[in-house]
């Protein structure tokens, strides 16, 4: 794939204290890239400083090979929302892609455009601190793609988003990497990173512990559980083997199972004698292994993984 963005070796400190420890990853064209991480991990610090508010002590950071950021070529949609209250829909709009030195003409027809996709027909000339905060979510949204971004940085998109809402933006998300648009997504929303992300890179206390396409890092680091519904007694699962732990809440019991465990020959060893009302054979999710992460439990390698 096409490399559009091109972290290296990147480090900063603030005062005493090591923030991003010569982290490196790529972002290409036409996938969505996720950065992950607890709080304090370095996500804000390596968005802010591939945005130029902050600057790296050392490390490279390069656009198609260059350098300098064409701040034109960027959308960036920050945690901290902060479109102007007083200002019309439509004026803010057009306002910001003025500043990405983007044809007006083509902007109106492009705003007025989003505004009917995201279900804002007609609020072109209301202002800003009128709307919900769902509406003015969606606004900023269109106010970081208007100008038709080569690399877009969402910080935390689906913030703050009701359920529909959340659909509406993954779904557009998708339609702009499917176009070529170069997507670095920042979220703590484990189930829709899932879901939309094509490779992620995920920290913790300023250094990389996973780097991969989703696949790979699923199969790498996720093993499967079973999920079984039914009255059962610990006793009885306890004497299956390849189990690694086992937990119980009311009638449920989720068994977690040993790395390179065979599903299907795993299953042949599931006494006939338990009692199974439903079961789920699966993976662990992304939201998992991020809270095995951030809890620091160690059950993870750490790494890249090559596909």
């Amino acid at each position: 794939m096409e490399k559009i963005l091109s972290v290296s070796h990147l480090g900063k400190s603030f005062k005493d204290k090591k923030v991003l420890k010569s982290i490196s990853f790529d972002v290409c064209k036409g996938e969505i890239m996720a950065i992950l991480g607890p709080n304090g991990a370095g996500k804000s610090t390596t968005i802010r400083s591939i945005m130029g508010i902050i600057y790296p002590d050392h490390g490279e950071i390069n656009f198609e090979n260059h350098s300098e950021i064409p701040r034109h070529k960027i959308g960036y949609l920050p945690e901290e929302r902060g479109l102007y209250q007083n200002v019309k829909v439509m004026d803010i709009l057009l306002y910001l892609a003025e500043l990405k030195d983007y044809p007006m003409k083509k902007a109106k027809e492009r705003a007025l455009h989003y505004l009917k996709k995201f279900d804002l027909e007609g609020k072109e000339n209301v202002a800003i601190e009128e709307l919900s905060k769902g509406m003015s979510q969606k606004v900023q949204f269109i106010s970081s793609i208007i100008h038709e971004p080569d690399l877009l940085i969402l910080d935390e998109p689906f913030s703050g988003l009701d359920p529909v809402s959340q659909d509406v933006f993954k779904d557009e998300i998708r339609e702009l990497a499917n176009q070529g648009t170069a997507i670095l997504l920042s979220s703590h929303q484990m189930n829709l990173v899932e879901e939309i992300c094509d490779r992620l890179f995920m920290m913790q206390d300023g250094q990389k512990v996973i780097y991969g396409s989703l696949d790979d890092v699923k199969m790498e680091y996720a093993n499967f559980k079973c999920t079984i519904r039914g009255q059962n007694q610990l006793s009885d699962l306890d004497v299956i083997p390849g189990v690694q732990r086992i937990e119980q809440t009311d009638a449920t019991s989720i068994l977690y199972l040993e790395k390179d465990i065979q599903p299907t020959q795993w299953l042949k060893q599931v006494p006939d004698k338990l009692s199974i009302q439903e079961m789920s054979l699966n993976r662990i999710s992304l939201h998992e292994i991020f809270i095995d992460i951030a809890a620091d439990k160690q059950l993870l390698k750490g790494g890249e993984v090559h596909a």
